[in-house]
């Protein structure tokens, strides 16, 4: 009799515990989903905006999707061109006013990542094909003429340069603000409320990712890429940024200690998003002085 309330107890469990594992794989699917289909913010801004002069191009990437991007050239400075790349899940007039303040020091080239504003793709990668379309994108601005190149990116597309410029020696400088370290590092910081139960959550999401795109997105790792750079770097963080915390900053730093020419600038104050008031000064500042061909 009893033998067989234990194995009532048990099969009951087992089927508790099975339903649970189901469950939490849906969820782990439903939020990957989410992260790549994020809700897009189109700010609709244009260069005439900011009276800046433009040309609408387009770049094909290596899988045949089209990317939207804004050329400014710079009679002033018509060999040194800096890619700007927007954060998630915003759009490259996101970026217009930062590109404002570098023009006409350099030209500019604005892109949208794919799937982000008038670029085409039905989901982010967050970076593990975006970071071949950088590698496009440098052989577009090669063509027309462009011989020193820097980069700068906002958040995922400050991570999506720094990665770059460890593979892509054509890029001479980069600079990112609110960029993070590492994504498995932040993915346990987003899903810190189901405290253990983030590990096999964000590992389950990295399967997935390596499923439909090849990669798994924790390979980009703006943290191993730095350990690689010998080019000027400007990393920008305030400790202040509530969605990706300074603790990003302070594992990059630690990740160019060896390289002389990185520079850092941590503010006080300011939430993700919001650029300290010498912000355009800084980073202005920065690219006259550092980007040229010289490693």
């Amino acid at each position: 009799m009893r033998g067989n309330i234990y194995c009532i107890v048990m099969r009951k469990w087992m089927t508790y515990l099975l339903i649970f594992i189901v469950g939490f794989i849906g969820v782990s699917i439903w939020s990957f989903w989410i992260v790549i289909h994020p809700p897009q913010i189109n700010i609709g801004a244009s260069p005439e905006d900011y009276s800046l002069p433009y040309e609408e191009v387009s770049i094909k990437t290596k899988d045949n999707i089209t990317l939207s991007g804004w050329l400014t050239h710079s009679q002033k400075e018509s060999r040194k061109i800096i890619i700007i790349l927007h954060g998630y899940p915003a759009e490259k007039s996101d970026m217009l006013s930062i590109a404002s303040a570098l023009y006409p020091d350099f030209s500019l080239l604005l892109l949208d990542l794919r799937h982000f504003g008038n670029s085409e793709g039905a989901y982010t990668t967050l970076g593990v094909k975006e970071r071949g379309d950088m590698q496009v994108a440098t052989d577009f601005v090669k063509e027309r003429g462009y011989e020193h190149i820097g980069v700068f990116g906002f958040s995922l597309g400050g991570a999506i340069g720094i990665v770059s410029a460890a593979e892509d020696d054509r890029i001479n400088a980069v600079a990112s603000y609110a960029v993070y370290s590492d994504l498995r590092h932040l993915g346990w910081e987003s899903y810190r409320v189901i405290s253990l139960l983030k590990y096999p959550l964000v590992e389950l999401m990295n399967l997935w990712s390596k499923m439909l795109f090849g990669t798994s997105v924790a390979s980009l790792s703006p943290e191993q890429a730095a350990v690689k750079l010998n080019i000027p770097v400007f990393i920008i963080h305030t400790k202040q940024d509530e969605q990706i915390a300074f603790s990003h900053a302070k594992r990059l730093e630690r990740a160019l200690e060896q390289n002389s020419k990185a520079e850092f600038y941590f503010p006080e104050q300011g939430f993700h998003g919001e650029l300290p008031l010498d912000f355009n000064d800084r980073l202005r500042n920065f690219f006259r002085r550092k980007l040229s061909l010289e490693k």
